[in-house]
């Protein structure tokens, strides 16, 4: 537990001292989150007569896709970090496991991921009248499930560059938004042709982002 303790800190340590990276991981999570809530809020003056549910859908979807998009970002970029400083041999021959180094990395990007959601729906509620209740007790499973989706695909990028290295650095950033289309995330399942559904239902954030549109319109969960 000291060690993984330790790889926590160290990170945790990067971001404090370092004003860029500090203003990196609030810039691009606040602005999206403004982009679509004024934009949901035009909507809201065009009287569709969903206005509210839309509003609500849109905040909620792009929280969600915050949770999966930054816990893939921070087991991806703490590896990154690792070989920005060339500190990947340095690991290899410490007495660090690779499981504690994954296990830090898990921590780090859930208190990260923390942080920035806690942002996100403190703006969201002060500019949108955004509530955190609107999806009660099932907030917890879906967040949950975001994020263990989230830490996969993290470790599937991160084994993507120790395989290939700085070749692979793209790739980090690539694949989250090349699952984005496919999530179903800020638009309902229907809107997919019929032969690519199935393969779009193979991704849990397609579920999760369908059971959270289910408990706005509907008030069921599916």
């Amino acid at each position: 537990m000291k060690r993984i303790g330790t790889v926590v800190l160290r990170y945790v340590l990067i971001h404090i001292k370092s004003p860029a990276r500090l203003l990196d991981l609030f810039f691009w999570p606040v602005m999206e989150l403004f982009v679509w809530g004024f934009f949901s809020l035009y909507l809201a003056k065009l009287d569709l007569g969903i206005a509210g549910r839309l509003t609500l859908t849109l905040v909620n979807a792009l929280v969600f896709w915050d949770i999966l998009y930054r816990s893939q970002q921070s087991l991806s970029l703490a590896f990154m970090e690792e070989l920005w400083t060339r500190n990947v041999v340095n690991l290899l021959i410490s007495p660090l496991r690779h499981v504690e180094w994954v296990l830090g990395a898990y921590i780090y990007g859930l208190i990260k991921t923390g942080i920035i959601v806690g942002l996100l729906l403190g703006l969201a509620t002060l500019f949108y009248a955004f509530s955190v209740g609107a999806l009660g007790f099932y907030l917890i499973p879906m967040s949950f499930n975001l994020l263990l989706f989230g830490y996969g695909v993290g470790l599937f990028t991160t084994g993507l560059l120790l395989r290939w290295g700085h070749a692979a650095e793209a790739l980090i950033w690539a694949i989250p938004f090349l699952i984005q289309p496919f999530s179903a995330i800020f638009y309902p399942l229907s809107v997919y042709p019929g032969w690519l559904k199935p393969l779009v239902l193979l991704l849990p954030s397609t579920h999760v982002m369908e059971s959270m549109r289910g408990l706005i319109d509907t008030g069921t969960y599916d």
